[in-house]
């Protein structure tokens, strides 16, 4: 019987050293995902700020058409504005609409309030407004 160990070849060397990589694509996977996790919530969350600040846009717009129109005051101007929010507003919190630096001639709306999140404790502030001149008729 032949009781002697057999030598290490080239091949066996470089077996061993392969079985040492066991587990790397998991660590890989381990520090990547939250990498990814993170690029993706913050993708998402920019999405959010562009919509709310589009909805909070077009209710300051739709206010100020409202607003503009012969005969119509600042009042009809911020209900209209308000009820725009009620119905497409979701994205936009805590908003609040008021009737800034209007005069005679112009007619501006501000929308103010805050961002949906997907982190907690994050606070996203946003307003946005919108002026226009009242219409009225003149004599040539």
């Amino acid at each position: 019987m032949n009781t002697r160990k057999p030598k290490r070849t080239r091949r066996s060397a470089a077996a061993a050293c392969l079985r040492g990589d066991r587990g790397a694509a998991t660590v890989e996977l381990a520090v990547l995902v939250p990498v990814v996790l993170v690029l993706a919530l913050t993708a998402i969350q920019v999405g959010f700020y562009y919509h709310a600040r589009k909805v909070a846009q077009s209710a300051a717009r739709q206010g100020v058409e409202a607003g503009r129109q012969l005969g119509a005051d600042e009042g009809d101007a911020v209900t209209q504005a308000q009820q725009f929010l009620s119905k497409y507003g979701n994205s936009v919190r805590g908003a609040q609409v008021s009737s800034t630096g209007s005069s005679g001639e112009k007619v501006r709306i501000t929308v103010t309030g805050s961002v949906a999140t997907l982190v907690p404790g994050l606070e996203l502030d946003l307003t946005q407004s919108a002026e226009a001149p009242i219409e009225r008729w003149t004599n040539p």
